[in-house]
């Protein structure tokens, strides 16, 4: 006997931020169905995030900019009952560099002015006060960008699944698709949970996204997974303990970057080691190499990693995300290479997903922050 597919009015594949969000912002033009591989939405990327909300992410890239101010309200403001507490918790945020390499400072204190990002430049004595436990080659000079936070990524990503479900959708775990093909205007899409049917697919599944567009015979956009190690470490014995507020350090030829973190160090050495979609796992010398980036930094020494992974950012040619109709390919959606900002642009990206599916263009608030659509569309890299 054949069983009917469940209907839906967009079938979200992957639940992740990206489908979260787009979910979140389509549930009242109609039902929403997010099919989800793992066992639980967020696995592979999101839920290995250390979010930070910054003006001035990836150098002052005027795109970015405008997607992280446009999500700005949502994240300061939520909605009423999205969340118990705030989403964002202010962080400083200092770049720092050596007195070889005060160029690399230069050069983004530039290109943030030009942005209107807030930043504030430290003389040698105002670096040392406000960065004691930082070492003397780096306390030449430092960068403080204002209006920096840490986001809560679980209750972002929590609220918004949360509101899905109040609005009669659906978030169905363990449901990898297998296959994907159109038939008289729909989409249908077979799972390790059953098949589904709708007039809209938004392929949000992270670094497998030309994977799926392959099930349906559709042109990759050339996704690049790249992985990323994350360090905990326990707070060396020859600088002050960790405070929860002790601000973000970042080198500002973003070769590292590290912040507390439950009365630990959360450290990267920013590592973009292109992969194969996977569940990442951290390499023993990326972990060795975070270490010694914060040696370095602190004049201190490492005893112990505490804790160690990998995630995975992912990426298109141009480090720009994607959104939109495929042009070939009525009803396939794409929601890609958020790679790195995801979290802290989702609110936007969510918006610019509904409208665009709406036949709407881009909102104007966004409009009026110098964003085109031709430069996150689809047809750029086609």
């Amino acid at each position: 006997m054949n069983i009917e597919p469940e209907t839906a009015d967009f079938i979200i594949i992957g639940g992740g931020i990206a489908g979260a969000s787009a979910g979140y912002e389509l549930r009242e033009m109609g039902k929403v169905i997010i099919l989800e591989k793992e066992s639980q939405p967020g696995y592979h990327t999101t839920g290995r995030s250390a979010a930070i909300f910054q003006k001035g992410y990836n150098g002052g890239d005027p795109v970015l900019y405008a997607l992280v101010r446009a999500s700005e309200d949502f994240l300061r403001n939520p909605p009423h009952g999205f969340t118990s507490h705030p989403l964002l918790s202010p962080r400083d945020l200092f770049y720092i560099t050596t007195k070889e390499n005060t160029a690399h400072l230069d050069r983004l204190q530039d290109n943030l002015s030009r942005i209107n990002v807030g930043i504030t430049l430290l003389d040698h004595k105002e670096t040392k006060r406000a960065l004691p436990h930082i070492a003397d080659e780096y306390q030449d000079s430092a960068l403080m960008e204002q209006d920096v936070a840490d986001i809560d990524v679980s209750a972002l990503h929590e609220g918004y699944l949360r509101a899905i479900k109040s609005s009669g959708g659906k978030i169905i775990s363990n449901a990898e698709v297998t296959s994907l093909c159109r038939q008289k205007g729909h989409w249908h899409v077979t799972s390790a949970q059953g098949d589904f049917c709708a007039r809209v697919i938004i392929n949000a599944a992270g670094a497998w996204v030309d994977q799926i567009a392959e099930m349906a015979n559709i042109s990759p956009v050339n996704i690049q997974p790249l992985r990323r190690t994350m360090a905990l470490i326990d707070t060396p014995l020859d600088i002050q303990p960790a405070k929860n507020d002790w601000p973000i350090v970042m080198d500002a030829a973003e070769k590292f970057y590290f912040k507390p973190d439950s009365g630990k160090i959360l450290i990267t050495p920013a590592d973009q080691k292109l992969t194969v979609p996977c569940d990442a796992q951290p390499e023993e010398i990326d972990i060795a190499h975070a270490a010694q980036c914060l040696e370095k930094a602190t004049n201190s020494t490492v005893n112990k990693i505490d804790h160690s992974w990998a995630g995975l950012r992912n990426h298109v040619a141009d480090g720009h995300p994607v959104v939109g109709f495929d042009p070939q390919n009525g009803g396939f959606f794409w929601l890609a290479g958020q790679g790195g900002f995801g979290i802290k642009t989702a609110p936007a990206m969510g918006r610019i997903t509904a409208a665009l599916i709406a036949g709407r263009s881009l909102p104007q608030d966004i409009l009026d922050l110098g964003l085109k659509e031709d430069q996150i569309c689809v047809g750029r890299l086609k």
